[in-house]
């Protein structure tokens, strides 16, 4: 009996594995890059006298504003050029963004931080759009679960690199930085070609989650895709769900944005404190990929009393990581290298479990 090819489930593995290298480089930069601009303005203060008058944090502040604001009209940019287009132009500018930490200078930091987070609310959108296209009532919830079961891989990889590669190194030099932004370059232009595998729509698939209650299946206008945010937004279930969207937003910042540079600052630990934030940063993706697997892929058997018990349980942990973050890592941290305690003598133990 021959096999039957799948394009629906070849299109959800790869847009897994796009989204895995190019959110391995991204998510690693992400993680790195206060930590890595205040090496830059360390190293051009030594040589000019001057500071590099840019930071991390105002760049990361710059990408979400944006991506925040761009995600009222990433509906129509998806519905006026297409999903797998979208993608593959958001992963280019992804790419580029990466690449500029090469030679980082000031006004490519804050304008390539625009454009990022332009590029994520299409990117996002797009991926939403045609995860949709490629599944109906029977497969969404197996293609979800293997796309972010792929995904939470992301984390995993980028930080073992720069945990091995940031061994023992009090400041990123020059070489260092260019090494670790070259590597993570190659593995988002990977992650963009693998958006040129996925393949079409075809006209007699007509069975997917967009086509239920629709009499004719049509592409949406990107004015009516506009209209339609907007009055998705006003809806009573979005609203509630808002709060949450923040409460996560802000969660995701933290430990994608900060947690590491406050690991990195910590004096106590002297010249392995840059390398346990490719080891956090290792550990976060280890629990996002059993927590995906437990509660994505397995959802089946975990869901049976609903998802408001998992949500509950996903926000104490964080209340008991939060609070252990608190008592172990110095309230300066984030600012600068610091010598002082916290609640207690900062441990590593503590660090890890957190």
């Amino acid at each position: 009996m021959a096999l039957v090819f799948d394009v629906h489930l070849f299109n959800v593995i790869i847009l897994g594995l796009a989204f895995m290298f190019l959110f391995t480089a991204f998510q690693t930069s992400s993680m790195i890059e206060e930590t890595v601009i205040n090496s830059v303005d360390a190293e051009t203060l030594n040589k000019t006298g001057h500071h590099f008058k840019a930071t991390g944090y105002y760049s990361l502040s710059i990408i979400y504003a944006t991506f925040a604001a761009a995600n009222w009209i990433a509906p129509s940019v998806v519905a006026m050029i297409g999903p797998r287009f979208s993608m593959f132009s958001g992963g280019i500018i992804y790419t580029l963004f990466i690449l500029s930490f090469i030679k980082p200078m000031v006004w490519s930091l804050y304008t390539g931080s625009v454009l990022l987070g332009f590029a994520a609310a299409v990117l996002w959108t797009a991926q939403g759009n045609y995860l949709t296209i490629n599944s109906n009532s029977d497969t969404m919830a197996r293609n979800s679960g293997i796309f972010w079961a792929l995904l939470q891989c992301s984390l995993f990889f980028g930080n073992i690199f720069i945990y091995f590669e940031w061994q023992g190194k009090e400041t990123i030099e020059d070489s260092t930085r260019v090494t670790v932004y070259t590597v993570l370059t190659v593995l988002a232009a990977i992650g963009v070609a693998l958006f040129l595998l996925l393949r079409d729509k075809r006209p007699e698939d007509t069975d997917n989650l967009l086509s239920v209650n629709s009499s004719v299946n049509r592409v949406e206008k990107p004015w009516n895709a506009l209209v339609r945010s907007f009055q998705l937004f006003c809806t009573k279930e979005l609203l509630l769900l808002s709060v949450c969207f923040f409460y996560t937003g802000v969660e995701m910042t933290f430990f994608s944005g900060v947690y590491g540079t406050c690991i990195g600052n910590v004096a106590f630990w002297g010249e392995k404190a840059k390398g346990y934030i490719g080891l956090t940063g290792t550990l976060i993706g280890c629990g996002e990929i059993i927590g995906g697997a437990t509660f994505g892929i397995l959802g089946y058997k975990t869901n049976k009393h609903g998802r408001d018990p998992i949500v509950l349980l996903g926000y104490i942990v964080h209340i008991i990581a939060f609070y252990m973050i608190l008592l172990n890592i110095p309230g300066n941290a984030p600012l600068h290298k610091s010598e002082d305690n916290a609640y207690i003598e900062p441990s590593k133990p503590l660090c890890k479990l957190s």
